[in-house]
């Protein structure tokens, strides 16, 4: 396992990407499952930022995880934010619609429940943590 805790801010979105890409390089991850992951990360990256914090001063820790049984990367999002459950919602399959007549919001978390092929929230010990789970 590994984990870098960061500033939970905008400007730590291509950081927490490297990190987590270098990790994936190391398993020789397909470059299409690689775009997938990095999908996910940076909408989720995005909601502590925006939710979890409110745009206030606070930090995140992401651990990359690797499971043999089958090959996947886990990647673990903790924070001590707002409790803020991103799948509590459930969201509608909107990338038919043209642009203009889908909602505002949910379509980057309906893109991470479809690319992932887990995804789990809890909130204990005062920490948000969300598991998204990927097969190589």
């Amino acid at each position: 396992m590994r984990e870098i805790t960061v500033n939970a801010s905008m400007d730590q979105v291509r950081h927490v990407t490297d990190f987590i890409n270098a990790q994936l390089a190391e398993l020789g991850c397909s470059e299409r499952i690689r775009i997938q992951v990095d999908v996910a990360v940076d909408e989720l990256f995005g909601n502590i930022i925006r939710y979890a914090y409110k745009s206030r001063p606070g930090t995140a820790t992401v651990r990359v995880d690797v499971d043999d049984e089958p090959l996947s990367v886990i990647i673990t999002f903790i924070d001590n934010g707002i409790p803020f459950d991103p799948l509590k919602k459930e969201f509608k399959d909107t990338t038919r619609l043209p642009a203009r007549e889908r909602p505002i919001g949910g379509l980057g978390l309906f893109m991470v429940k479809k690319t992932m092929d887990d995804v789990s929230y809890d909130y204990r010990d005062g920490q948000n943590v969300l598991i998204i789970r990927k097969k190589i």
